[in-house]
């Protein structure tokens, strides 16, 4: 009886809270409706009004005026709290042992010192994070619990095994959360994937990487890669075997999206330079993962190109902002030294590492997935596209009309939130269990219909690498561009 009034508390609390940010915009909302019903704004000839009024609303809660502003402090609170597990998902809560030295850490900074080239002064330093035991949960689909089921009183090993139990594919998907790399946690993408492993059969590793500003770059992708491999070599007291490379996908939403394939670039500058890592005192071999997937990836990190303004009808996120904070000063912000990013130092932001866009090969990856809607970060993903395919790489690219960033997690009654994890998860069971059946593919899927129309990969995006080098020096405000050759498409 307790457990009914206290539940009820609860929700009557998330009521009252939801009720505190929707009245205030009751003018705005009626706006919206009135427009989406004369059909006079551009979304209605696409869009429910449902989703038309959730797009909008997140608009203005994600840009709202100065004296609205939540400190980043209250943002995180706000976005990584712990919620109660329940329903048809198993999550078992497991922490990387740390290893005994740091061939990990010193592997990566020379792979990230490898490909600076001439977009980070040469005098500049990378941080040398520390290595830390990385959290990560296990999570799995539960397939015979109710909706309102708890998780059983048993040891994270002990619902590790249970979920093996479930497990119907071998595919292992390494998944990194969205979130700008200074939001969001595994917990609040639970229903997320929860859903890959549904769909997929398999099971989701889902990193707690270490969040900026506290942790800038690199340490999200170093904790990244010790996720890996944690996965390829489990240490000591691990609850899980080894993981064949082939059977792993690496996949990510947004920032998630850049940290997975930030870790394959990672992983080919390895290989580039013949490097191999001591890990538990043995020399290991660094292979690449079956397949990288990515969801609205955020590969500009300075927010440069030209889908960033020209797309604002269709997507909730600010304008360019990036370089320039207004969020009120709390213990996580500004930084001290002061630097302009949240996410990265001021002298790496076109870092090839950050700013994917900015790599010059990709030549040798496995297969890659990626989906985007007419949002603001359209652009990137597109060139990356191009790219890839150019540098022989097998792509499957699926761009959505009139969709917002990462829709299949926030529109997720649309047909093209349904169609967009299937294509996903298909994606990662055929990477794993039927590789040589991966054929590129471009495709753009019509809104309401989810009608396939292909696309020509050179048609995908105009612009050089140059074209966006040039672009990313104006947003951080200089027009000193290098003299060396530009790797061009």
């Amino acid at each position: 009886m307790e457990n009914k009034k206290g539940s009820l508390k609860e929700k009557a609390k998330a009521q009252l809270a939801i009720l505190r940010v929707i009245l205030p915009l009751l003018p705005f909302i009626s706006r919206v409706i009135l427009l989406h019903v004369l059909g006079k704004s551009e979304t209605s000839k696409y869009l429910d009004l449902k989703s038309v009024l959730l797009v909008s609303i997140l608009q203005r809660l994600c840009d709202p005026p100065q004296n609205k502003l939540q400190s980043i402090t209250k943002l995180q609170a706000l976005t990584t709290r712990d919620v109660p597990v329940k329903g048809r998902i198993w999550v078992s809560h497991v922490a990387a042992v740390v290893p005994p030295d740091t061939s990990i850490r010193d592997v990566l900074i020379a792979a990230i010192e490898g490909t600076k080239r001439d977009l980070v002064p040469g005098s500049a330093d990378c941080r040398i994070p520390e290595i830390v035991p990385v959290e990560a949960e296990w999570t799995g689909y539960r397939e015979d619990a109710s909706r309102e089921a708890k998780p059983p009183a048993v040891t994270e090993e002990e619902k590790y095994l249970r979920m093996m139990k479930g497990c119907k594919s071998p595919v292992t998907v390494l998944y990194f959360h969205g979130g700008a790399y200074y939001l969001m946690d595994p917990a609040s993408h639970r229903p997320a994937v929860k859903n890959i492993s549904k769909l997929t059969g398999g099971r989701v590793y889902s990193v707690r990487y270490r969040l900026a500003p506290q942790h800038p770059f690199p340490s999200a992708l170093l904790d990244a890669l010790v996720s890996y491999f944690t996965l390829l070599y489990p240490p000591p007291g691990s609850v899980h075997e080894a993981v064949p490379p082939e059977n792993i996908v690496f996949g990510g939403d947004s920032a998630g999206g850049n940290l997975s394939l930030a870790l394959l670039q990672t992983l080919l500058e390895i290989r580039r330079q013949n490097q191999r890592i001591t890990w538990f005192h043995e020399d290991r071999h660094v292979p690449l993962p079956g397949g990288v997937t990515a969801i609205s990836p955020w590969l500009d990190v300075v927010q440069g190109m030209p889908s960033w303004k020209r797309n604002q009808t269709w997507d909730y996120l600010p304008p360019p902002n990036v370089l320039d904070r207004k969020d009120p000063p709390c213990a996580a912000w500004p930084s001290n030294p002061p630097r302009r990013h949240v996410f990265i130092d001021d002298d790496y932001l076109l870092h090839p590492m950050a700013s994917l866009t900015l790599s010059k090969s990709w030549k040798g990856a496995p297969p890659v997935y990626l989906t985007c809607g007419w949002e603001c970060l359209a652009d990137e993903g597109k060139w990356l596209v191009k790219k890839l395919s150019h540098d022989g790489v097998p792509v499957v690219f699926e761009e959505y009309e009139a969709m917002p960033h990462v829709f299949a997690f926030i529109l997720t009654k649309r047909p093209e939130a349904a169609r967009c994890l299937a294509g996903l998860t298909n994606f990662m069971k055929v990477a794993v269990e039927n590789p040589a059946k991966i054929a590129s593919r471009y495709t753009t899927i019509k809104a309401r219909t989810c009608e396939e129309v292909k696309i020509d990969v050179d048609s995908l995006s105009p612009h050089s690498q140059d074209d966006l080098r040039k672009m990313a020096y104006m947003m951080i405000g200089t027009d000193s561009m290098p003299s060396a050759p530009i790797a061009k498409l």
